[in-house]
């Protein structure tokens, strides 16, 4: 579609970035083009239009009587404003079933009439209905914003409602489609402004002499050429407009990749990361052929580019290694394909759902749900698990430590049982029990077990040890906790504490001393 769109363009590629015949120029008033006017053999067509826009323009703000005519000057007609030569009628200028005689006739009533029309939109009734048309339009230019709204709002409420919900918080992000409608909106109502002002503008001479000046600089900047590539020179407009012929072809592109993927490749039964693989290189291949194409259509000579390709060789062989390292990493996934979507990797201490595979970097989705972009180059570079690759079998391994004394086959047995009626366990291979060994404080047993959903290795870890903690209690097995016995030598032990400690714990030891008798109260010794 996208290289369609290209071809369709082909007949207009010649007229862009070559050198351009030298434009007709017009004569003008009050921002009004009345005639256009070819170049001469001795002045081009601006300089023959310069000096007669200029007097017309004069005329008219002095309020001259700007009486026009025609005179022969050396056997050729010229147009004459208050008996002065402004312009001569050349045999360049003549259209088609004309004399030079007769053109200039056509061109005294065209300037007469624009004189006239001229002075009575300088009249002041005038002027007082242009104002009132003003007002009308922009009370209409309103009310034509305000239904735009309502519509919009009421017919696409998610691309503008959708960001200001009515409770706090509950605001969601905007998507791509919304964004575009969003921006489609604001475009069509400043569209709506500024053509209710261009309109405005063309009812006052004054405004619409400004704003045929305005108009005139912005189109000769934008179209004076400024970027000289392979013998010929680009102006502004034609960078803007290849931009965008470009960001067509990168959408296009993306839409037939999404065609591709839904309406063929998935009807094939090719697995999903075959199918991403195929897409990719389809969307690059068509993305890099279609730009080939765009520049030779824009008259752009690639061998002119070759210096530019030296420099950006040496770019990539400097500061760009990292980018090129990620690029040609891609590239290999891409083809070897030690990792496809929907794989299980870890990477690091990294570990998710490969979800998307770029040219440069690779996107994992990780068991919180938390996207995770990975440059290419770590997954060639390093150690990379893939729970996926090849079969999605994995072997999960539970220890478990049961206290000396323990009956070694009812501790077997108990395992084996809380393996049972688990549907995220596989039966084939069927769970084992191996005994490891004697630890410090218990007996250690290792229990094995086969899944084959890697995603989920640590819910089905969790419901098995709730299981087995379940069932060792019941038949009253017992978890120890680590624990010393201390054996002394001597039967006593001489310990010495500070004097503070040793004072401290005599006054607690010592008993206070006793009250002396009350004496009689009859004086008795």
């Amino acid at each position: 579609m996208a290289l369609a769109l290209l071809l369709v363009l082909a007949p207009l590629h010649g007229a862009v970035g070559q050198e351009r015949p030298e434009p007709t120029a017009y004569l003008q008033l009050d921002g009004i083009r009345l005639f256009p006017v070819s170049t001469s053999k001795d002045f081009s067509s601006e300089q023959r239009v310069e000096r007669a826009n200029r007097l017309l323009q004069e005329a008219m703000a002095t309020r001259s009587p700007a009486r026009i005519g025609v005179q022969e000057l050396h056997n050729l007609p010229v147009i004459t404003l208050d008996d002065e030569v402004i312009l001569t009628v050349t045999r360049r200028d003549t259209q088609e079933g004309l004399s030079v005689q007769g053109q200039a006739e056509v061109w005294r009533q065209s300037l007469t009439a624009a004189i006239n029309r001229g002075r009575s939109e300088r009249q002041p009734a005038h002027v007082v209905r242009m104002i009132s048309f003003a007002l009308g339009i922009l009370g209409a230019t309103l009310l034509l914003q305000r239904l735009l709204w309502l519509l919009w709002r009421r017919y696409l409420p998610s691309a503008l409602t959708q960001s200001s919900g009515s409770e706090p918080g509950s605001s969601q992000p905007l998507g791509p489609k919304d964004w575009l409608l969003h921006g489609a909106l604001v475009v069509l109502r400043l569209g709506l402004w500024v053509a209710a002002i261009l309109l405005i503008s063309s009812f006052f001479p004054v405004t619409r002499l400004l704003t045929s000046r305005l108009l005139e600089a912005l189109t000769e900047s934008l179209g004076s050429p400024f970027l000289p590539l392979g013998g010929r020179r680009y102006s502004v407009l034609d960078a803007v407009v290849l931009v965008g012929l470009f960001l067509v072809l990168v959408r296009g592109v993306a839409l037939l990749k999404d065609l591709l993927r839904v309406r063929v490749l998935q009807r094939t039964g090719i697995e999903p990361g075959s199918q991403e693989a195929i897409a990719f290189i389809v969307q690059y291949g068509l993305l890099f052929l279609g730009t080939l194409v765009l520049l030779q259509l824009w008259g752009l000579d690639l061998t002119s580019l070759a210096l530019f390709a030296s420099v950006l060789g040496v770019g990539v062989g400097l500061g760009l290694q990292g980018i090129a390292k990620n690029l040609i990493s891609g590239l290999i996934i891409m083809f070897e394909r030690p990792i496809k979507v929907n794989d299980f990797v870890e990477v690091g201490d990294l570990q998710g759902t490969v979800t998307r595979i770029n040219l440069r970097s690779t996107e994992v989705v990780t068991l919180d749900r938390i996207s995770i972009i990975v440059p290419n180059v770590e997954f060639l570079e390093s150690r990379v698990v893939n729970w996926s690759h090849g079969s999605s079998v994995a072997r999960l391994k539970i220890p478990v430590g049961v206290a000396y004394g323990s009956d070694c086959q009812v501790v077997r047995e108990a395992l084996l049982e809380a393996c049972q009626d688990v549907s995220d366990i596989l039966a084939t291979p069927s769970p084992q029990v191996f005994f490891k060994g004697f630890g410090e404080s218990s007996l250690d047993f290792q229990l094995l077990v086969w899944i084959n959903q890697p995603r989920r290795q640590y819910e089905i870890r969790s419901e098995l040890n709730f299981r087995i903690e379940a069932i060792l209690r019941r038949h009253e097995l017992t978890i120890p906790f680590p624990q010393r016995d201390l054996h002394l030598r001597n039967e006593s032990i001489n310990v010495t504490f500070p004097l503070a400690i040793t004072d401290a714990l005599l006054s607690r030891l010592t008993p206070p001393p006793a009250s002396p008798p009350a004496s009689s109260s009859d004086g008795e010794a």
